[in-house]
């Protein structure tokens, strides 16, 4: 058989990206799936469904819990109907965004199942052998399962089964406080479970500025989450319908237990079963697989890309990871990306949007740190929404006042941090903010805000300050 210019091991975003980008070149593909259906986890356990769920729990909770005195209503909740809703969701987008685009490549032939390493140029599915000239490994990521003695002998549940459960949890117990712990257990505390988060960590959100990680704890504490942070599990037992958990914090014990629990405690690359031995592809040693920064592995025609490369473990990073793999591979570039300009968002009621470098990392690197935090309650908007908590950062190079981060907690975060994203890209300055006209009220204008803070009092400020 005749080698196909690229094979592609998964079927994810990263995969998708690199089959369309070699496709539009004219690259005959071989796209090899298993494990999640065509979209891995953003279309099918990710992205897509957990933020149906956020936004249907969010929609019913802050209808009946308005922050204004002249709305006073009852909800109800059907469940089920959401999930049910929630699959019809996945199983369209999974058609028209990945089926019907595979279809649609002439030059793309597709192969159900598990594919595996024979050599070097050639991977088995199945009965069948497909030979590539080169391969793009995009296999991704599935839950991590922490070693926590009797939990894989109990009935936990991870992102994924928790978005197939068709009763409510009474009782909800997570374990970890990362992006997906926290939006699972804002959407089941929304929907009417009582959510309590363990952490490891001594704060939510490790990985963030700490006022960041702060200012979303307050909120989500108020909605009734209550959470345990500095806190190490170190037993599960699952007896007569109930969970019981042991846990130390500090030299004390402590005890938890739950109707349900769910483990959030990241993720863990897809790459055991490859046989990557065979074609000379090293991992680390969590078995992310090693590249260079033109995402080549240490076998030279074969590449790698999205999740299973590691962190950051975003859906856009791994379509652009794979889309430059691709080209990389077939046309000999060596394009990479900038991962400092890439905006990430927690999607939790309000959202946290980070780009850029944090205060800390800035003052590690240049001993200093020019840095503005403002509350977003200051935000003429944020006061007509009626909104307690939220903030907002810029880290601002302390010589050129060039915008280096930014790190927001608002409601619609998402939708205005690619401002920041913009500015870090392209070295913007503080000024070049100010000097914006923005629109009144927004939220958007709290970067503006935050910018002024760098050269006036802005908590004497009129809303029309040029």
């Amino acid at each position: 058989m005749k080698p196909y210019d690229l094979v592609i091991l998964g079927g994810g975003a990263a995969a998708f990206a690199a089959a369309t980008a070699a496709s539009e070149k004219d690259f005959s593909v071989a796209l090899l799936n298993a494990g999640l259906p065509l979209g891995g986890t953003c279309a099918n356990v990710g992205c897509v469904p957990s933020k149906f769920m956020l936004e249907t729990a969010a929609r019913y909770y802050y209808a009946v819990h308005s922050p204004f005195s002249a709305i006073s209503l009852k909800g109800r909740l059907d469940f089920k109907k959401a999930i049910a809703q929630k699959n019809n969701l996945v199983t369209g987008l999974r058609k028209t965004n990945y089926e019907d685009i595979l279809a649609s490549q002439p030059k793309t032939d597709f192969f159900s199942g598990f594919g595996k390493f024979v050599n070097a140029h050639t991977v088995s599915v199945g009965d069948r052998l497909v030979h590539g000239k080169k391969i793009l490994i995009a296999t991704g990521t599935s839950p991590f399962i922490p070693p926590i003695p009797g939990l894989k002998d109990s009935p936990f549940l991870t992102n994924r089964s928790a978005l197939e459960l068709t009763r409510l949890p009474e009782k909800l117990l997570v374990l970890g406080a990362g992006p997906i712990g926290l939006e699972f257990g804002q959407f089941f505390r929304h929907f009417g479970s009582e959510v309590t988060v363990v952490e490891l960590e001594p704060e939510i959100l490790p990985n963030v500025e700490p006022v960041v990680a702060r200012s979303l704890r307050d909120a989500l504490e108020e909605e009734g989450i209550q959470f345990a942070t500095g806190t190490r599990v170190t037993q599960v037992d699952f007896r007569d319908g109930e969970f019981h958990v042991k846990a130390k914090r500090g030299q004390k014990s402590v005890a938890f237990t739950a109707t349900h629990l769910l483990v959030a405690t990241g993720v863990q690359a897809n790459t055991a079963k490859l046989e990557l031995g065979k074609a000379g592809v090293l991992t680390d040693k969590r078995g992310f697989v090693q590249t260079d920064a033109g995402y080549r592995t240490s076998t030279s025609h074969i590449f790698a890309a999205g999740d299973v490369i590691g962190p950051p473990f975003l859906e856009t990073v791994a379509a652009k990871e794979g889309k430059l793999a691709a080209e990389n591979a077939l046309l000999g570039t060596e394009k990479t990306i900038n991962y400092l300009e890439v905006p990430a968002v927690v999607f939790t009621h309000p959202q946290v949007a980070t780009v850029g470098i944090t205060e800390a990392e800035y003052a590690r690197q240049h001993g200093v740190c020019t840095c503005r935090t403002v509350p977003l309650e200051i935000v003429p908007k944020a006061r007509i929404l009626g909104l307690k908590h939220g903030v907002v950062q810029l880290v601002v190079n302390h010589e050129t006042e060039v915008i280096e981060g930014a790190h927001v907690v608002a409601p619609n975060a998402a939708e205005f941090i690619h401002e920041a994203a913009l500015a870090v890209k392209f070295k913007l300055t503080i000024h070049d903010l100010i000097d914006t006209v923005h629109v009144f009220p927004t939220l958007s204008e709290s970067l503006k805000i935050t910018a002024q803070a760098f050269t006036r009092n802005v908590f004497q400020m009129t809303c029309c300050v040029g």
